[in-house]
């Protein structure tokens, strides 16, 4: 099933394009595969294109493929119609997809990202035939929401009010860091809305980053012991009230519904120091200076992979190794966020497509 996880890097045979090296912007896209990218939002950002200064990481940061080990030889080519994963979606089937962008409430498919929504609709020149009750200048595709820790700052003091075996004379839980995130309740209400506000069949999650002792400066007991084992009684509430919500919505007998599926995608942490990188590594390398909470996103990772093998609809991935490899895959701007084009965000498309397709 995670087979995905266990392979190397190799160069494409022949390359994507002819083009020797970069000279504008608008070259990452060749170099990429990419005819165009509807999604307009930091548009050559998201490409790792807006610095003039590392055009020479191209077109090597796009010139490697994935190959999955063993277990994965059903893995068919994908099919960008059929799931997408935000700005590199956009860029894998922009014939298919328009874009919107707003600020009010609206169905999430992936939980992550700004502050505000963005949302994909299909285009009216699509052949795409819709299901009764869609709404093509409504009813999103596919909806991007930054939801950092799953759950409100109040739950989340409630909760670790609730796991102290004694009184805290401060139980705010949190210092003044920014962070954005909203209650369980009411972005599973977006997801599980019908058309014609929402059509959604999964949701993809992700989160740990966030998780740190600067943000959780008040926690109990203090450090990052204390931030792990708040984050263990968190999620064991979170996938709970989840999967209770999940199966209600589906219903019984004639009246049931088709199942909404939940998946947790591993968190990423970053790479030290990856703009001096120009390749994949071969193997993992280990953290020199450990910035943020990188170092202990592992622990994250594996409370996920042990906790939710019990839900019926919530299903863990752990498909970060590839990223792992990537130092040479990020962003312009900072060593955490992975640009379009490099395989990296494609392949979790692709998996994630694959994984959730053959679903029983």
């Amino acid at each position: 099933m995670y087979a995905r996880s266990i392979r190397e890097w190799i160069l494409v045979v022949p390359p994507r394009t002819n083009g020797p090296r970069m000279t504008s912007p608008e070259d990452a896209l060749a170099f990429a595969g990419f005819e165009k990218c509807a999604s307009s939002r930091e548009y050559f950002w998201h490409l790792a294109a807006d610095q003039e200064a590392q055009y020479d990481r191209f077109p090597g940061a796009q010139s490697w493929e994935w190959i999955p080990g063993g277990g994965c030889e059903n893995l068919a080519p994908l099919n960008p119609e059929a799931l997408n994963h935000f700005f590199s979606l956009s860029c894998i089937s922009t014939l298919t997809f328009s874009r919107r962008q707003t600020t009010l409430p609206s169905p999430t498919l992936i939980v992550a990202g700004r502050k505000n929504s963005t949302s994909r609709l299909l285009a009216p020149s699509s052949i795409a035939i819709p299901p009764k009750g869609f709404n093509i200048s409504l009813t999103p595709l596919v909806t991007f929401r930054r939801i950092d820790l799953l759950l409100s700052k109040e739950e989340l003091i409630d909760i670790h009010r609730s796991i102290q075996t004694q009184a805290l004379e401060d139980d705010g839980l949190f210092s003044n860091e920014a962070v954005w995130t909203l209650p369980l309740a009411e972005y599973l209400s977006e997801f599980l809305a019908p058309l014609p506000d929402a059509n959604y069949a999964t949701m993809v999650v992700s989160t740990g980053g966030h998780w740190t002792t600067t943000l959780f400066s008040k926690v109990s007991p203090p450090g990052m012991q204390g931030v792990m084992s708040l984050f263990e009684a968190a999620m064991q509430r979170w996938a709970q009230k989840l999967q209770d919500a999940l199966s209600e919505h589906s219903g019984h007998g004639r009246f049931r519904r088709s199942r909404k599926r939940v998946i947790v995608r591993a968190y990423l942490p970053g790479h030290e120091s990856c703009h001096d990188f120009r390749q994949p590594w071969t193997e993992i390398q280990p953290f020199v200076w450990n910035w943020y909470n990188w170092g202990d996103i592992w622990q994250f990772n594996a409370i996920f992979g042990k906790l939710l093998h019990k839900y019926q609809d919530i299903h863990y991935l752990p498909i970060d190794r590839p990223a792992r490899l990537r130092p040479d895959a990020h962003t312009t701007g900072d060593c955490l966020h992975v640009m379009a084009g490099s395989g990296v965000l494609e392949g979790w498309t692709h998996y994630i497509w694959h994984f959730v397709t053959n679903l029983p």
